[in-house]
């Protein structure tokens, strides 16, 4: 088994990710290259796009046209994936079938019969392509099921409810009317087999954020929700290539593992935004990627990512992209012949 050190693995996730050197990219282009783009924050997917292009344009444009579709995906959260990704994702995501679980239907109170009369309503509600609001589509669903229960559902947790219909393929967000954002029919059909979307998707994830291991893929796809047989079965019929990181065997896509081996550690500094995919996709658990002592700074309360500060390839400070002029806050010392670069760069990109 060939080896490489985690500084080679950390540098290779850059360049495949446009961090090392920006790509003259599309926003579809990049998402695609990153396996989606968080969008809980949407100024944050836009970030993220255009930190990585040569000509920033982010993602308004394609999301407007339908090249990028937002829906709820990976962990649960809102994501930006191309329209011919999407079907591929949100069927491994649909794959858990979380809402069957007994912890799910506690929580939310809603059984997978619920989660079926609401799928079959919304369905009916989203038919001839308009774009309903939250409370238009709860009202095209009492009223299509009489259900006084699954109203009472949607007005108090109306968000979690909905997600297991996007991972089905019933609904993703459509055009934002003011203030308030609307639910449309996706532009597929159907989604994938199981088996097959677990090929796209997986490959998608390994060419951007390999090498991985079964559980670090699990981890960024449901936060372990999916069964690990399944998991592990998804990497065996892949016929991937193995590499031993620094003691660890790790997946890598075949085609890869040549320059991956030839890749030199990183010396640059790079900014990142906040819910960035390189930080999501690694894991604010890895050590390799986030010092334990400053996880806490990284991964913050209520599900917040920090913008972050990059130092051949590991996280070594953070910085506030709502005030680019202030000086970032750092956990080791870093060579100003390269943070003062990327503080010009960053700034211009904001201002």
């Amino acid at each position: 088994m060939e080896t490489v050190t985690w500084a080679q693995a950390l540098a290779w996730r850059m360049r495949r990710q446009h961090i090392e050197t920006v790509a003259d990219a599309s926003a579809v282009e990049i998402a695609r290259r990153l396996a989606g783009v968080q969008a809980q924050v949407m100024s944050a997917a836009d970030l993220a796009v255009r930190v990585r292009q040569k000509s920033p344009r982010g993602v308004a444009a394609a999301v407007a046209d339908g090249s990028l579709v937002k829906t709820w995906a990976m962990r649960g959260t809102l994501h930006l994936l191309p329209a011919d990704d999407a079907p591929a994702h949100l069927a491994l995501c649909a794959a858990a079938r979380s809402w069957e679980k007994k912890s799910w239907q506690k929580n939310f109170g809603a059984t997978p019969g619920d989660v079926e009369a609401l799928a079959e309503a919304a369905r009916t509600a989203l038919a001839d392509g308009t774009p309903l609001t939250r409370e238009e589509l709860t009202t095209a669903i009492v009223e299509e099921t009489g259900s006084t229960h699954l109203a009472e559902l949607l007005g108090s947790g109306w968000g979690m409810l909905l997600k297991p219909l996007a991972w089905q393929g019933v609904l993703c967000h459509g055009p934002s009317r003011g203030a308030r954002v609307t639910f449309t029919r996706p532009p597929w059909t159907s989604l994938p087999p199981v088996e097959d979307a677990a090929r796209t998707v997986l490959r998608a994830f390994l060419g951007a954020h390999g090498p991985a291991t079964p559980d670090t893929f699990d981890n960024w796809l449901l936060r372990k929700a999916s069964r690990k047989k399944d998991v592990r079965a998804w990497f065996d019929a892949a016929d991937l290539a193995q590499v031993d990181v620094e003691g660890t065997p790790m997946s890598v896509l075949p085609e890869h593992l040549d320059d991956l081996i030839a890749t030199p550690p990183s010396t640059s500094v790079r900014l990142l935004g906040p819910f960035d995919q390189y930080i999501l996709a690694g894991g604010t658990g890895s050590p390799h990627l986030v010092p334990p002592a400053h996880r806490p700074d990284v991964s913050r309360t209520a599900g917040w990512i920090s913008s972050v500060v990059l130092h051949k390839g590991h996280v070594a400070g953070t910085w506030d992209p709502t005030t680019p002029d202030s000086t970032p806050t750092l956990f080791e010392p870093l060579p100003p012949t390269t943070l003062t670069p990327e503080l010009t760069r960053i700034r211009a990109l904001l201002s």
